[in-house]
């Protein structure tokens, strides 16, 4: 024990002069003697704690504590230690601050129980968290053990609530913010729902009620109680709100008892205010107490809810006691009140009310039943709306049904929904009375509304059933004369007007709603006098209905259908238009309802053509809402205001608009005839002819249904419906329904002049598709028309366009010019005219009527082409003399007479002149006319454009500049791109031409001229592959009327047959060309060249007949020619034309005649011309003239003239082949002998020719010549693996080799070499038939000939180019019965087929 003590004085003394280190070691001395000795374990912790080692230290203590827990000297040291730590052992000092306290309490010293109190709150404050401060107030709360002791000593309670009231609101804004903030990321989290979730799950688990409740119950200060009693009630209202419904009752019960409490406490918290009176569920606002009302005023005088309070107060539907002065004196604690407010400054405070508190849904209520009280029914159905809105809000909030509040609201929505707009909203108005009357059925205003709506509806004895009931429930002289007025509109007239008067009986107080009353229940007494006896002389009586017209109007001066029956009293019986135009304007200022008086008024506006007044009356009508009958109405619908809405639509043209009123008329009225026009008319002038046709179509229906009297003249839907047909391109069927109106209308201008221009687009039509004698028919009928029209119309300038156009017609398709009706036109143009008109620009063109008439009598008969468009030139003059007052006609007119002008210079009309002026003449009047036409109308793109076509040969800068403005009006032209490339091509820019193609193309790409004008610069650079291509697409997309087309497209494709042997001229490839030049013949027979072109083509394809036929006519037109000129070159033209129809005669088996002409163009082809025209025409005629002899029989002739051709062709191998056979046919050894020799000398001068090295091998089988044999044997199995050889050169050369295997076997054996080379041709042209055949016919069996079909079938036309007779002759080859009628149904005439099938039969 005595070491112990040593050891404990030692680790004393030690720690008093700071030497720690010693202190330990005999605080552990002592340890080691004694080890629950307390006084060692507090020096040793002490110890430890002055040299920071806080934890052993801290085990020391607690050690020490243990030993002895009534003892504070350890508790002091851990306390020590813990405040060097700051907040890390806050926690633990909290527990130990506790246990000291304890101590000092057992122990009775309140002074240092305080002292360690204070000390450790004043520590958690400083160092500590909000949760630890928290944390260590709440030991001094009541019900602790330490507020017990030291009562009176620490901070009120009171004040600690705060504190920690404080702490809490803090931590939860704090959480709630964070946990909004990292929920709102989520993947599909929606802002709104993220907030309910988080504000819930905090304010749940919130005792911030519980906190505020102990401040209300422990505070003195009562201004610190209401604030607390404020926040209380604002908590559990933010907790009432995002509580899920099933758990919102108990919490909605305590917010309404806080509520009540702050009430009847007359403390003014808003939120107390407005949830007693607001959640309060009462059927009428009557059944609230005013007394709260009128205090929540004063509490709050500037609050929105208040404002209209005070104003509903002093409103006329207010059924509370008024408030009177003496009342103010009674009660002196309350402010005075002002003087009572006007209607207008009442309505205005109560308006400023609703926008500052426009979620109230009882001033939204007492504003919607106000606003019904005023008739203002819109507004009152925005605000009953607005009403529902927000009780929608506070139900789903409170948790509350609210239901009688709901059902006073939707009364006063669908009680406005009669009145507005009627009868618009009477189904939704009709099924909110329904819904409330099937849980309310004694619902008074529920009754009169059904009641009223069933009587719009004409629903007349139900509509007095509700009525009734309603005036059971609560008797009403307005309810009692509606169903007196049912009565009567059922018939029972003087049930009516005793009911009616008995109700006139009761009124006695008359403010305004009672002399409006009277005013309708007087007219409607009058109207049922009208209606008794309906007899002229009792409607005119002024005693009977008209007197109480007038009495109605003199109880109410702005009740509107009297106005209405008035006006109708002064158009129908009076005839007093002027006062009755008054009645109905003054009726439809007052209601636009009164339709009556809008239709009479717009009827009346349109008769003066007054249609901004006819649009304005319309619209306000439509915009009343009283057109439409609801759902299940018997009353039918209004359509005359979107019908007349229409027609001013469509008087200005305003097209999209008009289609949507018609349509919204026909949707009223189906069977509206005239809509169904106006609808089609709008259609058509807006572009859409499908929709217009169908509208069209729609009123013929209706024409067989509705009568006569009803429907007036119906011309004119035939009329618009032929226009529509016309726009569809579909031009005879508008020229049969324009003949059909003619039929009854036939002097109709408007009607006779579209069937004519209908019938000359129709003809423009059929050239463009190439139905030229169609388009003459059509021609020769609109000739017909204007024949009529100009009787009685002769100064109609869309008449003489029209006759211009029609001449123009005959210039496009010359071959008919010969049935130009020169007779009838001029006939025309002398109708009734001064001969000056036709003088216009005679100083340029040269042509007048005195003109005119010289070269009518001096033309020639067969040449018809100048008169033609001498006419059309002169009644385009004649035009414009008939449009004198209209500038945009004149300029149109101009611009007719200038492409007039153009086509007769193209047209070559005066060019056989003397004297270049006179070749132009034409053109430069065009010049002028284009020129005249851009000065009346400058922005007209087209007119730039015609004057830079015309002048581009006269003057290229001024083109250029044409051109140049025509893209500036209007960059989006391709036609002007086009002409602008051909203008650049011309002067040599090859650059700017292909820029300006590439952007005409670009613009348009079905602009044919586009890709020609491509196709010219490819062949001016060279590039004939390309612009062989590119005028080939030209062609397929153009019309049969583009004639330059066609000509580049024809010589394009003969220039490429021409100049590679390997093309194929079969029909497929030739066919287009063909078709190009015939169309092309039809419009210009001027051009020689073409027409020679044609026949060439026709020639390959092996129509012989029309071949020779052509070139009989170039050959007659050429000999004219050159019998007036005399032409070495026209000679030329002659003898090449005269041989081309030799060898067309000679193919088509004419061989006399083929002679005949081929020694005709021989004997002009005998000068020393060395041309190569004059070269290839006597080869053509030497050759044509040789095979004529030959199959005439005449061989020697026909050797000499090969011989002749040989020597102009320096012996072209295929000459001597021909000459070899015809040597060969003459049958003598000698001349076959030569024939060899011929051959021999051939294939050593041209060893590749094919057809020499097959010709010799034929002699040399034929000659029997064994050696010659096999020698040209290899040089044709060498020859067949060239890949030059045509089919037909495959073929003969597969006969021949099978020949030579038959004759010459060799030791192989004749079936083993037939099949052999068989097999060679299979296998060296797989793809072709021959072979197939061959090896077929060798072997007899199936597969080799189903091969040979199938690559027959595959080389045909149009895939490839195998003969039908070789097809025909491979099917029957095949031995099968279908095969065989397959030969004969491809080829009939050939024997193969026949013969294969009477095998098989």
């Amino acid at each position: 024990m005595s070491t112990v003590k040593a050891a404990l004085r030692a680790a004393k003394s030690a720690l008093d002069a700071q030497q720690y280190e010693s202190a330990i070691e005999n605080a552990n001395k002592a340890l080691k003697e004694d080890p629950k000795n307390y006084h060692a374990n507090v020096f040793l912790g002490l110890g430890f704690e002055k040299q920071n080692r806080n934890e052993e230290s801290e085990q020391a203590y607690k050690t020490a504590t243990l030993l002895k827990r009534d003892d504070p000297l350890a508790w002091q040291g851990l306390i020590s230690l813990y405040e060097k730590q700051g907040d890390r052992k806050l926690d633990e000092y909290h527990d130990v601050a506790s246990h000291l306290a304890a101590v000092f309490i057992a122990v009775d010293d309140k002074t240092r129980c305080q002292t360690v109190v204070d000390k450790y709150t004043d520590y958690a404050r400083k160092c500590g968290s909000r949760a630890q401060y928290r944390h260590s107030l709440e030991i001094l709360l009541p019900g602790s053990e330490l507020y017990d002791y030291l009562e009176g000593r620490i901070l009120h309670p009171a004040y600690t609530y705060t504190k920690i009231a404080e702490i809490v609101e803090q931590d939860e804004k704090e959480k709630i913010n964070y946990e909004i903030g990292q929920r709102r990321t989520r993947l599909g989290a929606k802002i709104d729902q993220v907030t309910a979730d988080v504000k819930r799950e905090v304010l749940q688990a919130s005792d911030l009620e519980v906190i505020y409740q102990h401040i209300v119950d422990w505070t003195e200060d009562d201004q610190t109680r209401r604030s607390y009693e404020e926040k209380l009630l604002q908590h559990a209202y933010d907790t009432l709100v995002v509580l899920p419904s099933s758990q919102k009752a108990s919490k909605r019960e305590e917010v309404v008892r806080l509520a009540q409490g702050l009430v009847i406490l007359k403390h003014p918290f808003t939120l107390a205010w407005k949830v007693t009176l607001e959640w309060k569920d009462v059927e009428r606002i009557e059944d609230l107490d005013a007394g709260l009302l009128r205090e929540y005023v004063e509490f709050f005088p500037e609050d929105g809810l208040a404002k209209v309070l005070q104003g509903f107060f002093d409103s006329e539907i207010c059924a509370f006691p008024r408030h009177t002065p003496q009342d103010d004196e009674d009660n002196e604690t309350q402010p005075k009140r002002s003087i009572a407010m006007s209607a207008e400054d009442r309505l205005i405070l109560m308006a400023d009310g609703i926008e500052d508190n426009p979620a109230s849904i009882l001033a939204l209520r007492i504003m919607a039943e106000y606003y019904l009280y005023l008739e203002e029914y819109e507004t009152a159905v925005e605000t009953a709306r607005k009403a529902q809105h927000e009780l929608a809000v506070v139900s789903r909030t409170s948790g509350l049904p609210l239901t009688n509040i709901s059902d006073a609201v939707d009364v006063i929505l669908a009680t406005a929904m009669v009145h507005y707009r009627a009868p618009r909203y009477h189904p939704e108005a009709t099924s909110i009375f329904e819904e409330i009357l099937a849980r309310k059925p004694t619902n008074t205003a529920a009754l009169i509304g059904v009641g009223l709506i069933l009587e719009e509806r004409e629903e007349l004895d139900k509509a007095v059933s509700f009525l009734e009931r309603a005036l059971q429930q609560a008797p009403s002289t307005m309810v009692k004369a509606e169903a007196a007025w049912c009565k009567a509109s059922r018939g029972d007239y003087q049930t009516g007007i005793s009911e009616l008067e008995e109700c006139l009986s009761q009124l006695e107080i008359l403010d305004s709603r009672t002399k409006t009353l009277k005013a309708q229940i007087l007219y409607r007494i009058g109207m049922c006098l009208w209606n008794i006896d309906q007899s002229k002389s009792s409607r005119k009586d002024r005693n009977k209905a008209y007197a109480r017209f007038i009495s109605s109007l003199q109880a109410d001066m702005n009740y509107a259908p009297s106005y209405t029956i008035l006006g109708i009293y002064y158009t129908d019986y009076a005839r007093d238009k002027a006062r009755a135009r008054k009645c109905f304007q003054k009726a439809f200022e007052l209601s636009s309802s009164e339709v009556v008086a809008a239709e009479r008024l717009a009827q009346s506006f349109a008769r003066t053509s007054e249609w901004d007044l006819v649009e304005v009356v319309a619209q306000r009508v439509v915009e009343s809402g009283r057109l439409r009958p609801p759902p299940g109405s018997k009353k039918k619908g209004i359509s005359w205001p979107f019908a007349a809405l229409g027609v001013v639509q469509l008087n200005i043209q305003d097209y999209p608009k008009s289609i949507v009123s018609f349509q919204s008329a026909l949707r009223i009225s189906p069977k509206d005839y005239y809509s169904w026009v106006g609808l089609g008319e709008s259609y058509h002038n807006s572009g859409r002819y499908i929709a217009a046709t169908r509208a069209f179509e729609q009123a013929q229906k209706l024409e067989e249904e509705l009568s006569p009297e009803l429907l007036g003249d119906t011309w004119f839907t035939k009329y618009m419906l032929a226009n529509v047909k016309r726009e569809l391109g579909e031009f005879g069927a508008a020229i049969v329904g324009y003949k059909e109106v003619l039929a009854v209308r036939t002097r109709e201008y408007g009607v006779s002049i579209a069937s004519l221009q209908t019938s000359i687009e129709a003809a423009w039509q059929d050239i463009e598709l190439g139905f030229f004698g169609r388009a003459i028919d059509k021609v020769q009928e609109a000739l017909k028309t204007a024949e009529d029209l100009v009787i009685w119309r002769k100064d109609a300038f869309n008449l003489w366009k029209s006759i211009g156009d029609l001449c123009s017609v005959y210039t496009y398709i010359q071959s008919y010019i010969t049935e130009f009706p020169l007779q009838a036109v001029s006939g025309l143009l002398m109708t009734d005219c001064d001969s000056e008109v036709y003088s216009l620009l005679a100083d340029y063109d040269h042509l007048d009527w005195a003109t005119f008439e010289s070269s009518i009598a001096n033309h020639d008969p067969g040449s018809l082409l100048g008169p033609c468009c001498h006419t059309a030139i002169l009644a385009y003059k004649r035009a414009i003399s008939c449009c004198v007052n209209d500038s945009h006609a004149r300029a149109v007119a101009w611009y007719n007479l200038g492409w007039a002008e153009h086509r007769a210079h193209v047209c070559q009309c005066g060019r056989a002149a003397d004297n270049e002026d006179n070749a132009f003449k034409y053109l430069k009047a065009s010049v002028q006319c284009f020129k005249r036409a851009i000065e009346l109308e400058s922005g007209n793109s087209d007119f730039w454009n015609s004057l830079g076509t015309v002048t581009s040969q006269l003057n290229p800068k001024v083109a250029q500049h044409a051109f140049v403005r025509t893209l500036f009006i209007n960059d989006k032209s391709a036609r002007a791109w086009t002409n602008l490339g051909v203008f650049y091509l011309v002067e040599g820019d090859s650059q700017l031409a292909s820029d300006a193609f590439t952007r005409s193309q670009s613009i348009d790409p079905e602009y044919p001229q586009a890709w020609l004008g491509q196709g010219l610069l490819a062949a001016h650079l060279g590039e004939t592959s390309e612009a062989r291509n590119l005028f080939a697409h030209a062609f397929e997309i153009a019309s049969a009327s583009a004639t330059q087309i066609q000509r580049s497209y024809a010589c394009s494709t003969l220039d490429h047959l021409l100049s590679s042997r390997s093309i194929s001229s079969s029909t497929t490839n030739l066919l287009q060309p063909v078709l190009a030049l015939r169309q092309l013949s039809k419009q210009s027979s001027a051009d020689l060249p073409y027409e020679q072109i044609c026949s060439l083509l026709l020639e390959r394809m092996g129509d012989h007949p029309e071949a020779s036929e052509r070139l009989s006519a170039i050959c007659l037109r050429l000999e004219a020619e050159y019998e007036m000129s005399e032409s070495v070159e026209t000679l030329a033209h002659f003898a090449n034309a005269k041989a081309d129809l030799s060898r067309s005669l000679l193919a088509g088996g004419k061989f006399a005649s083929a002679v005949e002409n081929a020694e005709t163009a021989l004997d002009l082809s005998v000068d020393d011309d060395t041309s190569s025209m004059r070269q290839r025409t006597r080869l053509s005629a030497h050759i044509s003239l040789g095979l004529s002899h030959y199959y005439l029989g005449s061989f020697d002739r026909a050797i000499e003239g090969f011989k002749w051709a040989l020597s102009e062709s320096q012996d072209d191998p295929d000459l001597v082949c021909l000459l070899a056979q015809v040597l060969w046919a003459k049958g003598g050894d000698s001349e076959r002998e030569v024939a060899s020799q011929q051959l021999f000398n051939c294939i050593e001068r041209h060893p590749s020719h094919v057809g020499t090295i097959l010709l010799l091998g034929t002699v040399s089988v034929l000659h029997d010549d064994q050696d010659t044999v096999e020698a040209v044997s290899d040089d044709l199995r060498e020859l067949r693996t060239r890949d030059d050889l045509t089919p037909q050169q495959r073929k003969q050369l597969a006969h021949l080799l099978g020949v030579i295997a038959i004759l010459y076997p060799g030791g192989k054996g004749q079936s083993v070499a037939q099949t052999s080379e068989a097999t060679t041709a299979v296998m060296l042209g797989p793809s072709l038939p021959y072979g197939w055949s061959q090896l077929s016919r060798i072997t007899n069996e199936s597969y080799p000939a189903e091969m040979a079909i199938l690559t027959a079938v595959k080389k045909a036309p149009p895939r490839d180019e195998l003969n039908v007779e070789d097809v025909s002759k491979v099917y029957a080859e095949a031995h099968r019965g279908v095969d065989a009628q397959r030969s004969i149904m491809f080829a009939p005439w050939k024997p193969s087929g026949w013969r294969a099938l009477s095998q098989l039969g």
